[in-house]
């Protein structure tokens, strides 16, 4: 299948990177490279794009759309592994780094690897498909309870519930192997105006299949500490879980104490780390929303290196 992918906000994120022909830059979220040619576009031959993505299937469209540029270092990698890449590539310190944080427009259009529930397919949502978690074995083995929490917390489903209530009743007589299954089962146990509840039951369980959140919260000051001075950190997110995460672990990095404000006197050697290039996202244009269907939720940050 062909790994098609259009690159959200991705004239904002060139622009924010703030290129120098001659930098180190990492694409940790590499996909097809759509953002990496462009930052290849940039350099000349002494600059150097390490790109990591854990999807095998992206690294191998990614190397075909880049063929044509020899200073790329290619890493079958999750992100939160981005200091042993550095280490392992040479490089203590890099000029900035981008991640394009979610599922790709490839992983969502083929139904094989259970990403959507507009397409039948196995239940399994890894992106890594070395990893053992699979989407199926979560909505057969979890508990009501576990997953009622994780439709609620990575869903925010407000009929969490009543949905794996639903899933829970529904195993005991058959096993739950398919995308069309599981959208079925959870269309018919809420009885809702409310658009696509399965689009929230379907992401609550691919953040629980890859981590993706508690990834997030761990990768991004890791990022930071590799940056050089003035190098930038650019992150785009697709939901509020994402986002609000992004914001909050930015807005700490720029403080110069983290103590609690009732605290007399400082006393957490919290170093500020980076400044705030936009307080507020960086949103899409009004061209990409129209020409470019996964940009609508998306929300671009940076920070600069200090």
């Amino acid at each position: 299948m062909e790994f098609s992918h259009k690159s959200v906000l991705l004239n904002e994120t060139i622009e924010n990177l703030n290129i120098k022909e001659d930098g180190i830059y990492a694409d940790l979220t590499l996909g097809k490279g759509g953002h990496s040619k462009e930052i290849l576009k940039k350099l000349s031959p002494n600059g150097l794009l390490i790109g990591l993505d854990q999807d095998k299937d992206a690294i191998k469209a990614a190397r075909e759309n880049l063929k044509d540029f020899s200073n790329v270092l290619y890493f079958n990698e999750n992100f939160e592994n981005i200091e042993n890449v550095l280490d392992e590539a040479g490089f203590n310190r890099i000029d900035g780094a981008l991640m394009d944080i979610g599922v790709s427009s490839y992983q969502i259009d083929n139904g094989d690897r259970g990403f959507s529930y507009m397409k039948d397919g196995p239940l399994d949502m890894r992106m890594n498909k070395d990893n053992e978690l699979t989407a199926k074995q979560i909505v057969n083995d979890y508990s009501l309870d576990e997953l009622w929490k994780i439709f609620s917390e990575y869903g925010e489903e407000r009929y969490s519930k009543t949905i794996a209530k639903a899933i829970v009743d529904y195993r005991k007589m058959h096993e739950i192997n398919t995308t069309l299954q599981l959208r079925n089962i959870v269309m018919k146990s809420v009885n809702t105006s409310e658009a696509h509840p399965e689009k929230r039951v379907f992401q609550a369980l691919r953040i629980e299949v890859n981590r993706e959140l508690e990834v997030l919260e761990n990768t991004l000051e890791k990022i930071v500490d590799r940056l050089n001075k003035n190098g930038r950190l650019c992150v785009i997110t697709f939901h509020s879980l994402e986002d609000r995460i992004v914001k909050n672990k930015f807005k700490e990095m720029n403080k110069k104490c983290i103590c609690p404000p009732d605290f007399p006197v400082c006393v957490c050697n919290h170093e500020k780390k980076v400044k705030l290039i936009s307080k507020k996202p960086i949103l899409p244009s009004k061209d990409e929303l129209k020409n470019n269907n996964r940009s609508h939720s998306a929300k671009l940050r940076v920070c600069e290196r200090i």
